[in-house]
């Protein structure tokens, strides 16, 4: 009778622990798309802006040739005032505000001395290049990622300043997704 009962109490034992496992819900996968459609909206949510473009020598003549600004005082050879035209004040405004460049480099040989200027066209910022998703010891997930600014609706000659030294058009970031309500949340970017 012992090893009846042991059998019978055996056997309920793992029909139980059957039905128990059946009931847990499996943890959702979650798709490198899917992360990546997660930050874009992100991204999308937070309000559109311009794009900031540091500006050195070559871009200063570019800016000239383009029409975005003039010279209007000069106080040397390698010092002067720049004033915003009509033409650029469509298309950019100045980091610090107002409407004179004010470029006094250290010397006439001063290749690290730059502004900065704010494209008029506002856009959101890109997802790119968005890896697998890791698993985290905390029961999170996370993925690298290349976050890049989005120069639509900007002049050219302000894309080629904007691709000069001092220019960051690409940053590598961290994003954390979390499991809420059984579904994969954006947790934050670092």
């Amino acid at each position: 009778m012992n090893a009846a009962k042991m059998l019978v109490l055996g056997t309920l034992g793992l029909m139980g622990a059957g039905m128990w496992l059946s009931g847990c819900k499996s943890v959702p996968e979650l798709t490198q798309a899917q992360a990546q459609a997660m930050i874009q909206a992100k991204y999308d949510q937070t309000p559109a802006a311009g794009a900031i473009i540091a500006v050195d020598e070559e871009g200063l003549a570019r800016g000239v040739a383009a029409k975005y600004w003039e010279r209007t005082k000069v106080y040397n050879r390698f010092w002067g005032d720049f004033t915003l035209t009509p033409e650029g004040k469509k298309v950019l405004t100045l980091q610090k505000g107002g409407d004179v460049i004010q470029w006094h480099p250290e010397n006439a040989g001063d290749k690290n001395y730059t502004f900065a200027v704010v494209t008029v066209a506002a856009n959101h910022s890109k997802a790119h290049v968005v890896s697998d998703p890791q698993d985290n010891v905390d029961g999170t997930k996370s993925v690298a990622f290349v976050e890049m600014v989005n120069l639509d609706g900007v002049p050219s000659d302000l894309r080629v300043m904007a691709d000069g030294p001092g220019n960051w058009l690409s940053k590598k970031h961290v994003a954390t997704f979390a499991l809420d309500g059984g579904a994969w949340k954006l947790q934050g970017i670092n």
